[in-house]
């Protein structure tokens, strides 16, 4: 992967992962989570993981974001309201953050691998998508079932909890 998609997917990353803590909204804040998730994803396909970067989008961007957005929506969660910043505290934050940025600078700097790019990884001789697959449904089928059944079981219990009584 060329550098500069690199640093596209990167700021992707850091960008939505300051609009998860900066949103006031819980919906959008959610959605900003999805594209962080993306981006992430995005770098683990740029390593040759593409495997965790499939799972990355199935089951976080995927499964997990519906059940927030789910809980979010059943909580019927309001924006919230703007309030005055304290600005003692907007600042020590900011100083704490630049503190750490500053620290994580230098120690990236003393390392001596860190201005070298990876090497190539050498391509797997069996398909590590194939060999999860065989693992989990010969090995280990039947927890892969009991946490099937589990699954359907909370979500009957979250479908009966959220049911609104008629008056």
């Amino acid at each position: 992967m060329p550098a500069f998609l690199f640093w596209i997917f990167a700021a992707v990353m850091l960008v939505f992962g300051a609009a998860v803590v900066i949103n006031r909204n819980p919906v959008a804040s959610a959605l900003s989570l999805v594209l962080c998730f993306l981006g992430l994803s995005a770098l683990f396909m740029s390593l040759d993981a593409f495997f965790i970067g499939i799972i990355q989008i199935l089951v976080y961007a995927g499964a997990v974001m519906v059940l927030f957005l789910f809980i979010i929506m059943l909580l019927d969660l309001r924006a919230e309201k703007r309030r005055n910043m304290n600005t003692l505290a907007f600042a020590g934050g900011l100083a704490v953050a630049l503190a750490l940025f500053v620290q994580i600078c230098f120690v990236v700097g003393q390392l001596r691998g860190a201005g070298q790019t990876f090497p190539k990884l050498p391509s797997p001789r069996a398909d590590d998508v194939h060999q999860v697959g065989l693992l989990l449904f010969n090995n280990y089928n039947l927890p892969f079932q009991i946490i099937g059944v589990l699954v359907l079981v909370a979500t009957i219990g979250v479908i009966v909890l959220s049911k609104r009584e008629l008056r």
